[in-house]
């Protein structure tokens, strides 16, 4: 588990864009609502909850200083 800042990915970015599973499932509307993800793989959302409260974007950082 990442505990601190995350390095940015570009490569990251750009498939998770342009993800073919993603597009699939985006446009025939398969789509589970917003906060059903405990239902659907309650292991990866207990992960990601975590990751996501010990780790911080770098680029967020940077905008609330520049604010």
């Amino acid at each position: 588990m990442k505990i601190g800042f995350r390095r940015p990915s570009l490569k990251g970015r750009i498939s998770s864009r342009i993800s073919p599973k993603k597009q699939i499932v985006n446009r025939m509307g398969i789509k589970m609502p917003r906060g059903y993800g405990k239902i659907r793989n309650p292991k990866k959302y207990v992960y990601n909850k975590v990751y996501h409260r010990t780790s911080f974007d770098i680029f967020k950082v940077i905008h609330k200083l520049l604010k």
